[in-house]
């Protein structure tokens, strides 16, 4: 292998990609010779596949499943190294919601292997890294946690604040109980006076159920350019995350760099995040969601603040660029001389 830059397959799944799989896939891209794949589902070309993994000097994907496992597959086979992100629907088991592929099944087992093929295996939080090793039954000494990391520039300062609460994600019906939409819409009932807002595009029917249970208070925006969501979190006092499972909680951690009180359940990775700088919901149902809306309205700015600088200091997105840049240039090191 030459000791040029190295050339790097970038593999993921989200036809419009995530804002963490974009993020990676921009950083990676300044410095890095890149190839976007994106895989739906089983809709991949192996002879393709093949040939874009002999081009290249390694893989990085993102997720253990479907669209990731002939990448890897390919990588080990030619002795290209690969780097694999896990920590969401491929190492969850919650059956009680019909979420996560280590419930069983095919899916469990392809995403197994495909994390077995892995050269590297990263996640983006140490919360992730146990439900791996639980659920997975993966050594925790082959998991290294990288932070998500977010871009200061997102909210350069906390402007004074309205009496508004803000969750989003993406409207479908799979949201509805794990990210905690049904509740969070049913909560606003109990808060007349104070306009909730629930942003992300319409997946499916989920929507229609939501505008029929919701009061005049809530607002369901549907897709929104990034610049109209930071300006909601912008004005918001309060973020809400009333999910039963979060593997980082990205547009939670959004909305604390632009100043919102976070209130949040203690589910996944969110405590890892939040730390003391939000209020903890006893549950995410509605009546619970409504009193730590009302707890989070009455504090000063002084809280919102604190919940920036927690982001500042704990998640900055150079942090992540630097370590990212680590694991690609040892993991090139690693196939000139293996």
């Amino acid at each position: 292998m030459s000791t040029a830059v190295p050339r790097v397959l970038f593999v993921h799944n989200s036809p419009m990609p995530m804002r963490f799989i974009a993020t990676d896939l921009a950083l990676l891209s300044e410095y890095y010779p890149v190839t976007e794949l994106y895989v739906q589902g089983w809709h991949i070309d192996p002879s393709r596949t093949l040939r874009d993994v002999r081009r290249h000097d390694l893989v990085f994907a993102w997720f253990a499943s479907r669209h990731s496992f002939l990448p890897m597959l390919f990588a080990k086979l030619l002795g290209k190294p690969s780097a694999l992100v896990i920590g969401g629907y491929d190492v969850a088991c919650m059956p009680e919601i019909g979420y996560g592929h280590q419930r069983g099944g095919a899916k469990k087992w392809v995403s197994r292997l495909t994390i077995n093929l892995a050269t590297r295996l990263l996640t983006h939080a140490q919360w992730c890294r146990e439900e791996a090793r639980r659920n997975a039954g993966l050594d925790d000494s082959r998991i290294t946690v990288l932070h998500l990391g977010l871009d200061p520039r997102l909210c350069r300062t906390v402007r004074p604040k309205e009496d508004l609460v803000v969750t989003v994600g993406n409207v479908q019906m799979d949201n509805l109980a794990r990210k905690g939409m049904d509740s969070f819409v049913r909560a606003a009932w109990q808060l007349p006076n104070v306009p909730f807002v629930l942003i992300g595009p319409w997946l499916d029917g989920a929507a229609r159920h939501l505008l029929r249970i919701a009061p005049s208070n809530v607002r369901i925006t549907g897709y929104l350019s990034d610049a109209e969501l930071t300006e909601y979190m912008a004005r918001a006092k309060v973020y809400v995350q009333a999910s039963i499972h979060e593997g980082f909680g990205l547009a939670n951690a959004e909305a604390m760099l632009c100043g919102c009180i976070p209130v949040v359940t203690r589910a996944g990775a969110l405590p890892e995040v939040v730390g003391d700088t939000g209020v903890y919901l006893s549950s995410a149902s509605e009546g619970s969601i409504a009193a730590g809306v009302r707890t989070a309205l009455g504090m000063s700015a002084e809280w919102g603040q604190r919940a920036r600088e927690r982001i500042l200091r704990e998640f900055p997105l150079e942090r992540r660029r630097r370590l990212l840049f680590q694991v690609i240039d040892d993991l090139a090191q690693r196939g000139r001389h293996g």
